[in-house]
């Protein structure tokens, strides 16, 4: 007969120990972190306005129960919604994330670190409004920017060796922990408190990729960081109250994560958490892309422009060869129907085929109005996918983190062009000089898309300065953005 099982209560997992030490005592010292954080900070913002622009985001937004307002609540760029924190971090999630527009970690298991901005900003808000009605000091938006490091990192560091997406988990699972985790240093939680409340969110449900794959590609891909980084808030609050964590809810024999929902393997670390991933992360800046895309779309809008050079259309066209790395191939490579615009921005083919036809990917291809030319479908059928191995090397070198893809169009009368390669993305680190123009240009259009020309004037003072933002209070920040 077995032994029984200890009922002795264990100390808590040390995966729970670093992440509370690292965001409760860890110093950020890089001003690169901070302004890149800055850059991160606009354009993820950018992206929730666009994303008001279409009615299947608008619709999820708002609070639960219609015409509610929350006294000094936590205010949802972009619109007149004054919300409680764990329902605003939702709205501004689901924003944020809605156009598949916002930052890219690739490792691993990949993600959108910026996700974790919907907890973060609506909880600095709400207390900073709250400090205020209070007759205390706010939070200023350096504190904004500082929980923006930390998040990018514990989501990131988490990446790197550890695949979420092969055992069939969602990677906003790790937008949940790391909201969790610096949310709970915004409120002011003890060491104790903040490793209870990181053991909720790994004891928590946790999301199915489902809805990012065929034959169930579906809009709440859009929607599940929204739901992940408003769960962490929810689940900071809890702990605030005194309410117990569990200590080995990883390790924990039978019931622990690693053995319910990661095969029995535990974590891998490659380094400690700092803040690297924050001064290497990736800006979606062009394109309205799944990030393995973005180089080959860089490659067919060259391909359209020598087309056009050369007098020849897509109808010319008998193949395009896309060599390019694994995970390319295991996320974005689909044949058949594509039944919604969250089946479309996760097909390569479709996002080339686009680009090669119009010279142009932006959010609105994606829609059903553009999909149904003719023209996109018969070209991506002649589009195919080969791995090379060299790509996916240098995909998982820490020293390079390329995104490579290589076009080669083939033509009917047995000519071709010369292959077309791009390795680094205009949003890798590698590009930064060229890349930020292109990324304040990115945020000022899509200021325009909402606000009047003054709006857009004060907002822009406030946000492409360095100082002056980080010494700004939050709420007066968020109030920039208020209709």
């Amino acid at each position: 007969m077995s032994a029984p099982i200890s009922n002795v209560r264990p100390d808590p997992d040390q995966v729970l120990v670093d992440i509370a030490d690292y965001v409760l005592d860890y110093r950020i010292d890089s001003a690169l972190a901070y302004e890149t954080a800055r850059n991160c900070l606009i354009d993820t913002l950018g992206c929730g306005l666009e994303a008001l622009e279409y009615p299947a985001c608008r619709k999820l937004l708002g609070p639960i129960v219609p015409g509610t307002v929350v006294p000094h609540g936590a205010k949802v760029p972009g619109t007149q919604f004054q919300l409680d924190p764990v329902q605003a971090a939702f709205n501004i999630g689901a924003m944020i994330r809605w156009l598949d527009f916002n930052d890219t970690w690739l490792a691993a298991e990949w993600g959108h670190p910026s996700d974790n901005l919907g907890g973060i900003l609506a909880t600095a808000d709400w207390l900073s409004r709250n400090a205020v009605a209070a007759g205390k000091a706010p939070l200023t938006m350096r504190a904004v920017l500082a929980a923006m490091i930390k998040a990018h990192e514990i989501q990131g560091c988490i990446a790197l060796e550890n695949s979420f997406n092969q055992v069939g988990l969602d990677h906003v699972v790790l937008v949940k922990v790391a909201s969790t985790a610096v949310v709970a240093q915004m409120l002011g939680l003890s060491r104790e408190e903040t490793i209870n409340a990181v053991s909720l969110a790994w004891v928590d449900g946790q999301s199915l990729r489902t809805y990012r794959h065929a034959p169930n590609t579906g809009s709440r891909k859009s929607w599940a960081a929204g739901d992940a980084t408003s769960r962490a808030v929810r689940l900071a609050l809890i702990a605030r109250t005194g309410e117990m964590g569990y200590p080995s809810v990883l390790s924990a024999k039978t019931w622990g994560f690693y053995d319910v929902l990661f095969k029995g393997q535990p974590f891998k670390f490659q380094r400690p958490y700092g803040s690297y991933v924050m001064e290497n992360v990736l800006f979606k800046i062009s394109f309205p892309a799944e990030f393995h895309a973005q180089t080959a779309v860089e490659c067919a809008m060259a391909i359209h422009a020598q087309l056009q050079a050369a007098g020849k259309s897509a109808a010319d066209i008998k193949r395009i060869t896309i060599r390019t790395h694994e995970a390319c191939l295991r996320i974005i490579d689909k044949k058949g129907p594509l039944n919604n615009p969250a089946d479309r921005d996760h097909c390569i083919q479709y996002m080339v085929a686009v680009p090669v036809l119009f010279g142009r990917l932006t959010a609105a291809d994606y829609e059903d109005e553009v999909a149904r030319d003719p023209r996109i479908d018969a070209l991506r059928a002649k589009i195919v996918c080969v791995e090379d191995p060299a790509y996916t090397r240098a995909y998982h070198d820490p020293d390079q983190r390329s995104i490579a893809n290589a076009l080669t169009v083939e033509f009917n009368d047995g000519t071709r062009l010369d292959e077309v390669v791009c390795e680094y993305p205009i949003g890798h680190k590698r590009r930064r000089p060229e890349g930020i123009p292109l990324l304040e240009a990115k945020f000022r259009t899509n200021l325009a898309r909402v606000f009047p020309a003054r709006q857009q004037a004060r907002i822009l003072t406030a946000s492409l300065d360095q100082q002056a933002l980080e010494a700004m209070p939050v709420h007066e920040y968020v109030d920039l953005y208020v209709i």
